[in-house]
Formats: C-alpha cells, structure tokens, sequence
C-alpha cells in the first residue's frame, strides 16, 4: 500500500515539473524576441494548441447554417395517375390489368420573397399535377407554379403565405475556389439536412446536359448532395444564397464527390423575368463560337488564350450590325472576364432583349470595345 502511494506522488510531481519547464520554455522563447510576454504567451499557446484552443481564422459556419435553414423548404409533388386501356381481352375479362398509382417526387425550395415565392429545380416539379410546399416549422401549403425553365432548370412557385423567412441573395460572381460553402436540403426525405464542402470549380459545363438556351456554367462543390436536394440552397459563409442545386455526376445515383448548382446571379433573372413578364426573356447574339486552346492561338496568331473565338457571324444579326466579326476574339462581357463558352452562355443567360452590353474583343493583336444592344 505504502508503495502505491509513494508511486502516485512521483507521477504527479513529475508531471507538475513538466508544466511548469512548458511555461518556462514559452516564457524564454517569447522574451527572447522582445515582444510583450503576457500577449506573446497566450499566442504561443494559441499557436501550439496548448488548451486545445481552435484557431480563429476557422470558419465559423454555424450561423451561416442557423440563418438560412429557416429559408429551405420541403417540396412533395404528386402525378396522377392515368388509367390505361387492358392491354388484351383476358386483362379485362379476368382483371389482370395493373391498378395505376400515383407517382410521387420528392426535393427542396428555397424562399426568394417573403410573400411566398420559392425557387426550385424544374426537374422536381415537371409532370407534376399536385405541388405541395412544407416549411422548416411543417406548415403545408399547396403551391401553385409560377414559370418554369428548362434550359436553366429553374422553376418559380408561389404559396399562399406571408411574413416567410425570405433567404438573402448573394453574388455567385464573387465566389472563390475553396470557398466553404453549405448545401441545404432534404435528401432522402431528411429534411433540412446541411452538409458542407467548398468550392470546387466555377463556370463548369456538363456534357450530358443538353438543349437550346441551356446553363452551362455551373458551380462544382465537394458538398455531399444527393436524391431530394435537388432545388435546395447552396449558401456561403455569409448565409447568402450563392446557387441552387440542381445535380450530381455518380455512377451509382448517389453523392460521389462531386455536385452542381445554379449559379444565384441566373437565378435572379430568370426569377424575376417569370414575376414580371411570365416568360424567360433570352437576348440573343448571332453568332457560332468556339473556346480558345493553345492550338487556336498559335494557328491564328492570337496572343490570348481565354475568351471565346467567334467562327461565323449570322447575317443581320445583333453581332452584325455591332461590328463582331469572324476571327474575334470575346473576353470580357460587361467587364466580367469571358474563359471559355459556358461562362458566355452565362452571361447572356443575364440579359434581355433591348439591353446593351460592353463587349470587349481582341482583333488583330487589339482589344476594343463594342457597345451592342441585344
């Protein structure tokens, strides 16, 4: 007994020497380069984790996620179902024929407008004969669609509600690779789930994703999305609305590392066109482009290897009568920088018939500048 107590007291001496020589070692080590000790001491510690402290340029995504999850809805939709013909005479003599069901879809909104406008996917609601929206506190409201696209897949609801928690809107062209960013949802039927990742890529373009007028420039995020996600918020640390998203490269139908969203300035157009017109309003240009590669510049003598190259100019176009020829070269749109086709696609997707925009070109080893009115 005497030898377990004796034992016990070394331990705990030893153990007070060895923090009082870690005091003294942070103690020397801060004098020795002649800055205040009481402050230099609690960076020390800070620095080497000594409480277990985490360090303060850690994002803190709590409140982003606290703010904006009362924005993201639920979205159920309903397709009726049609009574099909026998497909024989014994079907329908011995009612062998299939009773039909009613197919039902799942994914996530997002409240734009207090007065109940809310942002989907068109995917989720196309088809649909029963739309029904519920809220983070599991008020039902029937939804009633507003306008739908397609080619952006995007989709505007309306319920009959007021004082909702509208999400605030961001600038998606002020995102930055690695940005931490949230994806707010309800996969499988898990509602209000935040998952979080960073960004990934921007103005990235999906090869199976196809049709006239389609969004080709995505955000790619790491963030896990999976089945009814889809529509739900993709949110920055400020808990602005950045994106809406939409898909998933997986070759199993589930979250594979990689995921996509709508970028938010898309959005606002596109939503605000359906409020205001009813319809998508599409400027259109005229003209067939192509990305510029190293191969295209050294073949063509260009000096830049970003921006689009315009192959033909369609007679009596807009681009005709501004002056584009074949042979230029777009880089900057309105002062946003033009890498390759999806980020052009992204930027006229912005603009309206009638509006004029600043493109800058390069032609003949010049940058200029035209004014076109779309």
């Amino acid at each position: 007994m005497r030898k377990i107590f004796y034992f016990i007291i070394c331990v705990a001496a030893s153990a007070a020497v060895g923090y009082y020589a870690a005091e003294i070692a942070i103690e020397r080590s801060v004098l020795q380069s002649g800055a205040a000790p009481s402050e230099k001491i609690e960076s020390s510690r800070r620095q080497t984790n000594f409480h277990g402290s985490i360090p303060s340029d850690t994002p803190n995504l709590a409140d982003a996620a606290e703010s904006s999850v009362g924005s993201v809805v639920y979205v159920k939709v309903v397709q009726k179902a049609r009574i099909q013909a026998p497909n024989s005479f014994f079907d329908m003599l011995f009612g062998f024929a299939q009773i039909p069901q009613d197919q039902v879809g799942l994914g996530s909104g997002v409240i734009i407008d207090s007065t109940g406008y809310i942002v989907t996917n068109n995917h989720v609601i196309a088809g649909a004969d029963l739309i029904e929206v519920t809220l983070e506190n599991n008020k039902v409201y029937p939804a009633t669609l507003v306008g739908t696209d397609p080619a952006t897949d995007i989709a505007l609801l309306k319920i009959e509600a007021d004082g909702l928690q509208a999400i605030t809107l961001g600038n998606s062209d002020d995102l930055r690779l690695g940005e931490w960013v949230l994806a707010i949802g309800s996969p499988y039927d898990l509602r209000s789930t935040i998952t979080a990742g960073i960004v990934s890529a921007k103005g990235r373009s999906l090869p199976n994703y196809d049709g006239k007028y389609r969004v080709e420039s995505f955000i790619q995020t790491d963030a896990a999305v999976n089945p009814g996600n889809s529509g739900g918020a993709l949110v920055n640390a400020l808990g602005e609305l950045v994106g809406i998203n939409t898909s998933i490269i997986s070759l199993t139908g589930s979250y594979a590392g990689y995921s996509f969203a709508v970028p938010v300035n898309i959005v606002k157009k596109i939503t605000d066109d359906f409020r205001e017109y009813g319809q998508v309003q599409r400027a259109m240009l005229g003209v067939t482009v192509t990305g510029v590669t190293s191969e295209l510049a050294r073949k063509t003598g260009l000096d830049v290897v970003e921006g689009v190259y315009v192959t033909g100019v369609q007679n009596g176009s807009v681009a005709d009568h501004s002056g584009i020829r074949a042979g230029d070269v777009i880089v900057e749109i309105n002062l946003n920088k033009i890498v390759g086709t999806s980020t052009l696609q992204e930027q006229m997707n912005r603009l309206r018939p009638g509006e004029q925009a600043v493109f800058t070109i390069f032609r003949d080893g010049k940058r200029k500048e035209l004014i076109v009115t779309l």
